[in-house]
C-alpha cells in the first residue's frame, strides 16, 4: 500500500510538470511567434511614430 501510494505521488507530479511544461512552450511560442498576419510572409512591423494633435495647450491641467 505504501508503495502505491508513493508511486500515484510520483505519476501525479510529473502530471503537473508536464501540463506546466506545455503551457510554458505554447505561451512561448504566443510570445515569440508573429503577432500580425500577412499575405506574403514578408512584412515587417514598422516604427510607430506618434504624434499630438495640433492646436491644444501644452499644459491640459492648466484650465
Amino acid at each position: 500500500m505504501a508503495s502505491d501510494a508513493g508511486s500515484a505521488e510520483v505519476r501525479e507530479l510529473l502530471l503537473v510538470l508536464a501540463v506546466a511544461g506545455a503551457g510554458l512552450l505554447l505561451a512561448m511560442a504566443v510570445a515569440f511567434g508573429p503577432w500580425h498576419p500577412t499575405s506574403d510572409g514578408s512584412a515587417r512591423a514598422g516604427l510607430v511614430e506618434l504624434h499630438s494633435p495640433t492646436g491644444w495647450d501644452t499644459d491640459p491641467v492648466a484650465s
